[in-house]
């Protein structure tokens, strides 16, 4: 894939990655990233994969789909530094309760 969307932080059985500080993901479609997804949980052997979403502002419902439907391969999802805006439709939709929520400090030292 040429156009990469996901910039890969850690690999490995924790696998991490972010959206290249983007502030919406309208942009994008959700089968390209899916793809992107499922070729890096392949290569990676990933069991644990986290989502930086740091400067995310708008989640299109359709990656919302996604992030929960990556529980039914067994892997566990965690998602860091969720927006407000984020985080009232997680609670909404109960994806709360699925996903693991993080906020984690990325100011430099």
């Amino acid at each position: 894939m040429s156009n990469k969307i996901l910039e890969v932080y850690e690999s490995g059985e924790l696998t991490v990655v972010g959206f290249h500080k983007v502030t919406s993901l309208e942009f994008a479609t959700v089968t390209e990233i899916r793809d992107e997804i499922l070729e890096i949980i392949k290569s990676s052997h990933c069991k644990v994969i986290g989502f930086d979403l740091t400067g995310v502002q708008v989640l299109p419902s359709g990656m919302l789909g996604l992030l929960a439907s990556l529980k039914r391969l067994h892997l566990e999802v965690h998602v860091f530094n969720v927006s407000e805006d984020i985080r009232e439709v997680l609670t909404i939709t109960k994806l709360d309760q699925v996903l693991k929520l993080h906020d984690v400090d990325v100011s430099p030292a």
